[in-house]
């Protein structure tokens, strides 16, 4: 597989249609989208609608980052029109010896002694050297439960790092990551791989809650031919609690935000805010492109209390 490398690179932004942004999804967008302007990249929109979909929500979404001032330069990919290409980068590592099925459940990994070292929630290696009788004997016992085996990735599970432009090194085990879940949805490490090749994106600007991925990411790039692309994780939002920023916290979503008279302005003003940038006032999404800094940003989490509870 190859990624494009006649067009240039790009940027983006990659929700899941589940719902409304809240408003640490909209500075991790509108940051992706400044990125990709200061450096010359197309920004592109992706569609994650392999599991958790909402009706309305993807359109929803793009409505939100319309009346803020950002468009894609592209029309979105959208990942469940794209099943047949996932599963020929399956047969593409499965053909290299790098694909195998496992039987186990969530409780079973839970269970499982784990390996030295090895970080709380890292696979096991139950079933990476089973025989072709035992292997039949486990697709038996999962079909007679209506369910069928996940394929994994043959990893090295060994440590492998990323280097980030505001986290430094990243470090962190690639054990054998699933590609294609029992329920038969390709697995999220996977379709951001592939997609992010055919899309040209070389480089990769998310929440920091994802960084631990990114050395198995760029992992599975390389076997699949890929470029390994740069990356960029930004800090989260949280409440005032401080844990991860959720929709029960208030009034934390664009749409929540206008309902309680918070203008366009207002939110860019947040954004600058929280960003800690100084100078005029951030009103519009080219304010933020002028005045983002990215050598000056923090690593520390941003807390955001909902304005009715100011």
């Amino acid at each position: 597989m190859s990624g494009i490398d006649s067009v240039p690179g790009a940027g983006r932004f990659a929700p899941s249609p589940s719902g409304d942004l809240h408003i640490g999804n909209l500075r991790s967008g509108l940051l992706a989208y400044v990125r990709a302007r200061q450096t010359g990249r197309r920004f592109l929109w992706r569609i994650e609608d392999l599991d958790r979909v909402r009706a309305g929500s993807a359109q929803s979404q793009l409505d939100v980052f319309a009346e803020l001032g950002v468009t894609a330069d592209e029309e979105p990919l959208i990942q469940s029109q794209r099943h047949a290409v996932y599963a020929a980068a399956i047969a593409e590592l499965d053909a290299a010896g790098r694909v195998f099925e496992c039987y186990c459940s969530r409780k079973d990994i839970a269970q499982a002694p784990s390996a030295p070292h090895a970080p709380p929630g890292a696979y096991p290696g139950t079933c990476r050297h089973l025989g072709d009788g035992e292997r039949e004997e486990q697709r038996e016992r999962l079909a007679r439960d209506g369910r069928q085996p996940a394929l994994r990735l043959r990893a090295d599970n060994r440590e492998h790092h990323v280097d980030d432009v505001l986290l430094g090194r990243v470090d962190a085990l690639v054990d054998d990551l699933v590609l294609r879940r029992g329920d038969g949805v390709f697995a999220y490490n996977l379709t951001v791989v592939v997609d992010d090749g055919a899309s040209g994106v070389d480089e990769v600007l998310r929440g920091d809650d994802l960084a631990a991925s990114a050395p198995r990411q760029a992992y599975l790039a390389r076997l699949l031919g890929l470029a390994e692309p740069a990356w960029v994780h930004v800090p989260l939002v949280l409440n005032a609690g401080g844990q991860r920023l959720a929709k029960r916290d208030g009034a934390v979503t664009y749409q929540q935000l206008r309902s309680v008279g918070w203008s366009v302005a207002d939110v860019f003003a947040w954004m600058q805010q929280s960003l800690g940038f100084g100078g005029l006032r951030w009103t519009t999404v080219d304010d933020m492109v002028s005045g983002v800094e990215f050598a000056h940003m923090s690593t520390t989490p941003t807390v955001f209390v909902p304005p009715s509870e100011s």
